[in-house]
């Protein structure tokens, strides 16, 4: 079993460089600190620290160690915080977390206490790896990969639109189908993410899948870079609904059969924690097509 104060004090030493300043840190004296990080060298069998005159610098098997360091006093605090207090975590990747779960967390919420309540918005396989280490009570994702572990529920399908800026030879129509989309390059999508897997499935084995052309990394980010003029992309319908209100961008639906993303709920196998039930409850009753 890892000693939770040496992996403290291997944290405090990666971010000062000194172990002088770690120990200062922790209030503890620097002989300790130096024994701490002594006997986790000896625990993990590597050298974690290049030791010299002007500073302590991580080594290659220190900067492999260190998220799984993190995750451990993120566990614990998570751990102590559950046996005092009951409180719920919750993650959702960035699309769900910013534009459709607020609505939700505001009527979950209407009746309890609001401080008992934390949201983490992440990238969607960030989410997934916090649900595994238990660094979040339920996650409402995207997509789910069905890995071990864990049990997801259909929550709903939203609408999946493209979205082209004022003027565009797309601005004017009513729908779009798959040989029209085919001939423009779409900004993100690229093989992996979830509009990629979207892509995949809806065009199959055809030979005109459209072309991606730029990664952009946040739907705020391909936003501004349609805007711009820069290409079209494919996002949630709810994603640009304050755009298309003020004119900014054209949102186009797809012609039958319509593109839809599915948006799950996972919670870890087992009897889950009260307040994530009832939240997953709340979501799946409130939430569903």
């Amino acid at each position: 079993m890892l000693n939770l104060v040496w992996v403290r004090t291997f944290l405090a030493l990666v971010e000062h460089r000194s172990f002088q300043a770690a120990a200062a840190r922790l209030q503890i004296a620097q002989p300790t600190a130096s024994l701490h990080i002594q006997k986790l060298e000896e625990q993990l069998g590597a050298p974690l620290f290049h030791r010299s005159r002007t500073g302590s610098e991580p080594t290659r098997e220190a900067v492999s160690f260190l998220p799984y360091a993190r995750s451990i006093i993120r566990v614990n605090e998570r751990a102590l915080a559950v046996a005092s207090k009951e409180r719920l975590r919750i993650g959702a990747s960035s699309n769900i977390g910013i534009y459709l779960l607020q609505p939700y967390i505001r009527s979950y919420l209407q009746e309890r206490d609001s401080s008992a309540f934390d949201i983490v918005i992440d990238r969607n396989p960030s989410v997934a790896e916090m649900l595994e280490r238990s660094e979040v009570d339920v996650a409402v994702m995207e997509w789910w990969d069905n890995r071990a572990g864990c049990r997801a529920e259909h929550w709903r399908s939203e609408p999946v639109v493209v979205i082209v800026p004022p003027g565009h030879p797309l601005a004017a129509q009513t729908q779009v189908d798959r040989v029209q989309l085919s001939e423009f390059e779409l900004l993100g999508g690229e093989p992996g993410t979830g509009t990629g897997r979207l892509l995949a499935n809806y065009f199959g084995g055809n030979t005109w899948i459209p072309r991606v052309s730029l990664q952009l990394g946040s739907t705020e980010a391909v936003k501004h870079a349609v805007k711009a003029g820069i290409g079209i992309s494919l996002v949630l319908a709810a994603a640009v609904a304050d755009e298309v209100r003020a004119g900014t961008l054209h949102a186009i639906p797809f012609v039958e059969p319509p593109l839809k993303k599915d948006l799950f709920v996972v919670l870890p196998n087992g009897i889950p924690r009260v307040l994530a039930s009832a939240f997953a409850g709340h979501l799946l009753n409130a939430g569903g097509d």
